[in-house]
């Protein structure tokens, strides 16, 4: 009797946090702004891609609908650090941590609810990239009638979660806004491609970095973009791990990456 009103307890407590969290993400106007940003980003391209498709002669795909998602996913990971260090910065996460002692449940709670609502924000931009796309150019064919296309696009939710995550995890070992910002912004747009610049080891370090393997998942082998090198990157992912694969590998980099910001967090002031 006595575990099962602990276990009652226990699950009462988890959904006051993420309730509470979900108060506190959605009274600032971060996460609207964001997620309008990560629209765009997604519909512009694909929007480009269709209406210059007459005068390259080089019809869309259904990859070359999700061409935005890299700078999407900037969007969602910035949106995930502001999330951690504007509360640093306003001194709320006082009142946060004297509430929650032991600190680990409400930083779950927070990569939780960040992480959810960069799924439905990932769903709903590529899904509105690819309409839009297909509205534009009615006769190029851009119907999901494979397992590829399907991934390319409706995948991008699965890993804008973890993105989140790895934004939130970044957020708790940075604290600083300025900070968090920059290293979110240069790693996915710059980091990983300058690492292939290191003689001899740049190519076989960066087949097994996170966005490379993660491109992996969402390109596969370029199915969905009708045989092309390209995808919804400039070159298809190097990784050696099957889609599938490389989607887990990116969630474990991603719980990692949480774990040694909460760890850093429980060990230092707030």
């Amino acid at each position: 009797m006595g575990r099962a009103t602990g276990v009652r307890r226990g699950t009462v407590l988890r959904m006051h946090l993420v309730a509470s969290e979900r108060i506190k993400l959605f009274s600032i106007a971060t996460p609207w702004v964001c997620g309008i940003f990560a629209l765009v980003a997604m519909a512009f391209p694909a929007a480009i891609a269709a209406l210059s498709a007459g005068e390259a002669h080089l019809p869309p795909t259904v990859a070359s609908t999700q061409f935005g998602y890299q700078l999407a996913m900037v969007a969602v990971l910035v949106l995930a650090a502001l999330a951690v260090t504007s509360e640093y910065h306003s001194g709320t996460i006082h009142g946060t941590f004297q509430a929650v002692p032991s600190r680990t449940p409400v930083l779950l709670a927070k990569a939780a609810l960040v992480a959810g609502y960069a799924f439905v924000l990932g769903e709903a931009a590529a899904f509105t990239a690819w309409l839009v796309a297909r509205i534009l150019a009615p006769e190029a064919d851009l119907a999901l009638d494979s397992a590829a296309d399907w991934r390319i696009v409706a995948g991008t939710g699965p890993v804008f979660a973890p993105a989140a995550v790895c934004g939130v995890g970044v957020g708790l070992l940075v604290r600083y806004t300025a900070g968090a910002v920059a290293v979110l912004v240069a790693y996915p747009l710059m980091a990983e491609n300058v690492v292939q610049l290191i003689p001899r080891a740049g190519q076989a370090i960066h087949r097994w970095l996170p966005l490379n393997a993660v491109t992996k998942f969402l390109s596969g082998s370029g199915e969905a973009n009708a045989g092309r090198d390209g995808g919804n990157a400039a070159v298809l992912s190097d990784s050696p791990l099957s889609p599938g694969w490389a989607l887990a590998y990116f969630g474990v980099f991603a719980a990692v990456l949480l774990a040694a910001g909460i760890t850093k967090a429980k060990r230092r002031d707030a």
